[in-house]
């Protein structure tokens, strides 16, 4: 079985939907399970190397007071929380993170889909948890290398263009499949989660798909 995850490394429900995901995923005991992440960006119009306070974005763009906003970013802490996930959402950053993206395609040809889950695990970490910029290099250089890339490699990508496209045929797809917003997941290429729904949703779409096996 094969779970794809469309997600992004700053997307606060698209981490609270994987810890989901994998409780059902440990409940349901399925053997031979192979999870992939592919890429999303939740603001692709986001300035390359340009950071800036999440909560004054977010007042901005909805007509918030900036406690109002951070009002609501508390709330998406406790969700958070719930699932054993360490968020300070009101210092997080506003950022692009297209190479974010590339290092996860890198980390998944060079290690498979268990180190693109400890790279994406460390980012989302250095994002909620550390306030760090995940659109800067020197982050992101850190972070893959500290995870086990090779850093020779990590500074080859970060230099160039490799895996743009391989970002963009991700957006590509997600669009094909009717998705306008992440995480969206999708079992065996047949059935579509959409949204960090609760556990119960994940393991009944997790029992359709093994039993139609």
């Amino acid at each position: 079985m094969i779970v794809e995850i469309w997600s992004d490394v700053v997307c606060p429900w698209c981490a609270i939907g994987r810890a989901r995901l994998d409780t059902a995923l440990a409940q349901a005991g399925l053997d031979d399970v192979e999870v992939v992440l592919r890429s999303f960006e939740l603001d692709p119009t986001a300035p390359v190397g340009a950071a800036e306070p999440m909560v004054e974005v977010l007042a901005a763009r909805y007509g918030l007071t900036r406690d109002e906003a951070a009002g609501a970013m508390a709330r998406t802490e406790d969700l958070a929380a719930a699932e054993g996930l360490e968020m300070h959402m009101e210092t997080t950053l506003h950022c692009n993170t297209v190479d974010a993206h590339r290092l996860l395609h890198l980390a998944l040809d060079a290690g498979g889909p268990d180190l693109q889950k400890s790279l994406n695990a460390a980012l989302v970490d250095a994002h909620f948890r550390d306030g760090a910029d995940v659109g800067d290099h020197a982050v992101l250089r850190k972070v893959a290398v500290e995870i086990g890339l090779d850093e020779s490699r990590v500074d080859e990508v970060l230099a160039g263009d490799t895996y743009a496209e391989a970002v963009a045929a991700d957006v590509r797809q997600a669009r094909a499949y009717g998705a306008t917003g992440v995480p969206f997941f999708v079992i065996d290429r047949k059935y579509g989660v959409s949204g960090a729904q609760p556990v119960e949703v994940f393991a009944q779409v997790l029992e359709r798909a093994s039993q139609s096996r």
